[in-house]
C-alpha cells in the first residue's frame, strides 16, 4: 500500500475493520471499470456523490456503480424540494477528495449520508479509499461506527 488516505487513518482510529483493495496499476476510471477490474459484481461496488439541496445543505449519496441516482427520490429521502450534483470542480474544497476518488468517510465535513437499501443485501460494500486505485470493503455494521448513514430506495427504476 502507498500511503494511508485520510479514510483510512479515520477508519484506524476508530478500530473500524476494513479490507483495501487496490487497482493502481490499470487504467480503470468509471465504477464499473473498477468493478471489472476488481472481479465484483457492479451490485456490490458503491459509487459515493455529492449533491446540493435547495437549502443550500449538502449530501452525500451512495449507489452500486451501474445505476443511476434518481434525484427526485434522493431528495425524498433527505427531506429536500430537489438536490442536484455537484460540480466536479467544487468537489476537492467541499469534501477534500476529488473526483472518481471521494469516500464517504474522512471529509473535511460530515455531510447527511443515504446508502442505497439494496447495501444490506450483502455482507460488505466496496468504496472509494480517498484516491483514485483504492477501494475500502466493509460491513454497513463497521461503516456505521465511521459515519452515519441511512438507507432508502435511491435509485432509478
Amino acid at each position: 500500500m502507498e500511503h494511508k488516505t485520510n479514510a483510512m487513518r479515520e477508519l484506524d482510529k476508530l478500530k473500524v475493520k476494513y479490507t483495501f483493495h487496490s487497482y493502481t496499476q490499470s487504467d480503470a476510471v468509471s465504477g464499473m471499470e473498477v468493478a471489472s477490474e476488481l472481479g465484483e459484481n457492479p451490485d456490490h461496488v458503491f459509487k459515493t456523490l455529492v449533491t446540493v439541496g435547495k437549502s443550500g445543505k449538502h449530501y452525500v449519496f451512495m449507489l452500486p456503480v451501474d445505476k443511476e441516482l434518481d434525484l427526485k427520490k434522493a431528495a425524498k429521502s433527505v427531506k429536500e424540494k430537489s438536490v442536484e450534483m455537484v460540480k466536479s470542480k467544487e468537489l476537492l474544497g467541499l469534501t477534500g477528495y476529488i473526483h472518481g476518488g471521494c469516500s464517504p468517510v474522512g471529509m473535511k465535513r460530515f455531510f447527511t449520508t443515504t446508502i442505497h437499501s439494496t447495501a444490506q443485501n450483502y455482507e460488505t460494500i466496496m468504496f472509494s479509499g480517498g484516491k483514485i486505485g483504492y477501494q475500502l470493503e466493509m460491513s454497513l455494521d463497521e461503516l456505521s461506527k465511521a459515519i452515519k448513514f441511512n438507507l432508502a430506495d435511491i435509485i432509478v427504476s
